[in-house]
């Protein structure tokens, strides 16, 4: 081979059109794309924070301050902020509460790992930094928790009061309503285990919305609530002492699932033809009769001509009823889910002392009250508009979920900033301890943890490093508690006499969730984009037909 030959041939190993991005570069582009996102969650932290109006592309409006329903809204394109809206959605499915807080969190541990990064600090060093500091904040968090006891109503009402004060139920008169249902709700599906611990299934707790009256109409039904009416005119409105048949089987004929046609040369040919159908839906209904059954649930259709003869009979039905319904109405009432009439015995019945329709708003709903497992409740939320609505379902759900952590884990830390201003003291004088390089990025983590209260402070319309400084004198002072009371816009020595409480759970989970968002986009050194389809025509956007992903920053 001569000499050199070849030697500016060009080595393809990617695909044309691929997008790559490698080394400090990659790691600064994920570091800017999360901290973007956390810059436009800050503002809606806390109870002075403030709202975002969504728009999608179908025009819907959704305004919220939920920070997980925030992200998800927005349909985020970059993979690096994708990474944080898996950790928003994580948090809200796992504590239902602090969405806002874990983004923000990971946002600032990103921001400040940068700083070291500029410094020449290599991410294997900053990583291991922040994986010692989260341990040592998780067990200063043990330390500092304060135990409750959760058969003290007023504690419960405090901690509901603190997770909704910066939502929209929490700013109206309607808030002592709300914290009312919510505790009330959380204690009739409390169930005690036999270590004196208990378990919380919140789907138990149904909320069902329905648009008119305002949210002072809002009401807790010990039972089950659903959104349908009873479907032939002639059947009772209320019935008492119900055995309830729960069934995920049609009254109706089947219907073949080929097409057929059926001939017919003769009138009395159709009439006998109609009368087996009517026969045969006649049967149905006797066997349901039979066991005793005086009110039908079904999740399929009821045909008319059944309709007429459950009428008949006094039963009292209703068709079409979600899954999601007809399981909670079988575990509340303690009836078996049919899926054949044929299988219907006096046992597969559930119980309830009482089955109406009750007119809500314009339309009618089906109430079912006085179940035989009473661990079953329906929140029932009235307000003026959808969107009010759907924003008091999340908030309803944020304080459910809070009340659960708190039976979970019964110990409660100071709100307010309070936790991570003592955590990140504790942070650094454990920094102290370490040396070298690694006490850099364990000092990064306890400034990153100060975001929380700095946020509080400027939301607050507080001079933020003013109250950053005496919140550290104060916690330099051995005063844990310390921090932002952000309704009056000033710095307590004690939040908890104040009723900011949080649940430990909910801190463990946001310090968890942060520092281990952060870990993972420290860890990425490369940025490989697969080139896109190109589009056909002249549609789609330039980027788009150089075969860059829609949403990728150019690299």
């Amino acid at each position: 081979m001569a000499s050199g030959a070849g030697s500016n041939i060009p080595v393809l190993i990617l695909k044309e059109g691929t997008q790559r991005s490698y080394g400090r570069e990659a790691l600064k582009n994920n570091i800017l794309a999360a901290k973007v996102l956390s810059e436009l969650l800050k503002t809606s932290l806390g109870p002075r924070g403030l709202d975002k109006m969504l728009i999608d592309s179908f025009g819907d409006i959704t305004i919220t301050n939920d920070g997980a329903t925030i992200v998800k809204e927005m349909e985020i394109q970059h993979p690096a902020a994708k990474l944080l809206v898996e950790i928003a959605k994580a948090q809200d499915s796992e504590v239902g509460d602090g969405t806002t807080s874990v983004v923000v969190l990971a946002g600032s541990l990103l921001e400040k790992a940068e700083k070291l990064l500029d410094d020449n600090i290599h991410p294997s060093i900053i990583i291991d930094g922040y994986s010692k500091a989260m341990n040592k904040a998780l067990e200063a968090l043990d330390s500092i928790g304060k135990i409750v006891d959760i058969n003290d109503d007023s504690t419960l009402r405090k901690i509901v009061d603190t997770t909704i004060s910066s939502k929209y139920t929490g700013q109206g008169p309607e808030k002592e309503k709300i914290i009312n249902i919510v505790v009330d709700a959380i204690k009739a599906v409390a169930e005690k285990r036999e270590d004196g611990s208990y378990y919380v299934d919140l789907d138990n707790v149904k909320i069902e919305k329905k648009k008119g009256e305002s949210l002072m109409d809002t009401s807790l039904i010990k039972g089950i609530v659903i959104d349908k009416e009873v479907v032939h005119p002639g059947m009772p409105k209320l019935v008492k002492d119900a055995k309830i048949a729960v069934l995920d089987a049609a009254l109706e004929i089947q219907k073949p699932d080929i097409s057929t046609k059926i001939r017919v040369t003769d009138v009395d040919q159709l009439d006998n033809f109609l009368e087996e159908e009517t026969k045969i839906l006649r049967e149905m209904v006797d066997q349901i009769a039979a066991t005793g059954a005086n009110v039908v649930i079904t999740q399929k259709g009821i045909d008319d001509v059944a309709q007429h003869f459950l009428a008949k009979k006094g039963i009292l039905a209703a068709r079409r009823v979600k899954r999601s319904d007809i399981e909670k109405i079988a575990k509340a009432t303690g009836a078996k889910i049919v899926t054949s009439i044929k299988d219907l015995k006096p046992e597969s019945l559930g119980y309830a002392g009482l089955v109406e329709e009750r007119k809500v708003g314009n339309d009618k709903m089906i109430f079912i009250e006085g179940a035989k497992n009473p661990k079953s409740v329906t929140i029932l939320i009235r307000g003026a508009n959808d969107m009010l609505l759907d924003e008091a379902e999340r908030n309803i759900n944020d304080a459910l979920h809070s009340l659960r952590n708190l039976l979970r884990e019964p110990k409660i830390v100071g709100g307010g900033g309070a936790t991570e201003t003592e955590i990140a003291m504790a942070i650094r004088n454990y920094a102290r301890t370490i040396g070298g390089k690694e006490q850099l990025a364990i000092e990064a983590f306890a400034d990153a943890l100060e975001v929380i209260p700095t946020v509080l402070a400027e939301s607050s319309g507080m001079d933020p490093l003013d109250a950053l400084m005496e919140l550290r004198s104060y916690h330099g002072k051995n005063m844990k508690f310390a921090g932002i009371n952000a309704i009056d816009g000033k710095i307590v020595d004690d939040v908890t006499k104040h009723d900011i409480y949080e649940p430990i759970l909910v801190k463990k989970q946001v310090i968890k969730g942060a520092s281990e968002a952060a870990i993972s986009l420290l860890k990425i050194d490369d940025l490989i984009a697969a080139s896109a389809p190109k589009s056909e025509g002249k549609g789609g956007s330039e980027g788009q037909q150089q075969g860059m992903p829609s949403g990728m920053p150019p690299m």
